[in-house]
């Protein structure tokens, strides 16, 4: 009885194997749940940080001449009449403006500070990356109720070698402080025009696309 236990069991091992494989979604990654292609309900994303290499627009009333056009420099700060060395990037631009009102009050009495942003890169945690087989690899950034769809459209599609659908999603879990990794389908999505296949994307969200073996 116990060996015919034991060779039932062994024949039933490559059918458990291949179902468990068919579970872990590919190589062991989770795959994100499909959105549309255009949201149903447009909403704002995540307040905007300032990003190297932003350009920004300082205006203070009354005081034309304390008002500039500034861009955020590589080591995330500005200078403007009066305020040389603030730290600017990782700040929202109502936090950069009220720096800007403490340190300008040393010179004017309570000045009234705005600042827009008017050309956008974003930090590295607000970009979207696209690397590997495509046209175009480059850092998007992030725009609100953004895709899979609209970030390969910014890239140029894939590469006439791309194996779309082995490429991978990397996305940072705040709330578990680890880093994730899940299955996308490009070739589904751009070559096969499965609508299943797009998923919407996050800030800081990087896509690795790997070249096809043959």
């Amino acid at each position: 009885m116990r060996l015919g236990q034991t060779g039932r069991m062994l024949a039933l091992l490559p059918m458990m194997a291949v179902a468990l494989s068919g579970c872990m979604g590919g190589g062991g990654r989770a795959e994100l749940p499909p959105t549309t292609f255009v949201a149903s309900r447009e909403g704002p994303g995540e307040e905007y940080v300032i990003g190297p290499l932003d350009t920004l627009q300082v205006f203070v009333w009354r005081n034309p001449d304390l008002s500039a056009k500034v861009q955020v420099r590589p080591d995330g700060r500005i200078t403007t009449p009066l305020i040389s060395d603030m730290p600017a990037v990782g700040k929202t631009p109502a936090m950069l403006a009220d720096d800007l009102k403490y340190a300008l009050s040393e010179y004017i009495k309570d000045p009234i500070v705005s600042v827009i942003v008017e050309g956008f890169s974003g930090t590295f945690s607000q970009q979207i990356r696209v690397v590997g087989a495509t046209e175009k690899p480059a850092s998007i950034p992030y725009r609100a109720n953004m895709t899979l769809l609209d970030a390969m459209i910014a890239v140029g599609g894939l590469s006439e070698f791309a194996a779309g659908n082995r490429a991978r999603l990397i996305r940072f879990d705040k709330a578990s402080g680890r880093q994730r990794e899940y299955r996308v389908r490009l070739s589904d999505l751009l070559k096969n025009g499965d609508t299943s296949a797009n998923v919407r994307l996050e800030p800081g969200d990087v896509v690795i696309i790997p070249e096809s073996m043959f």
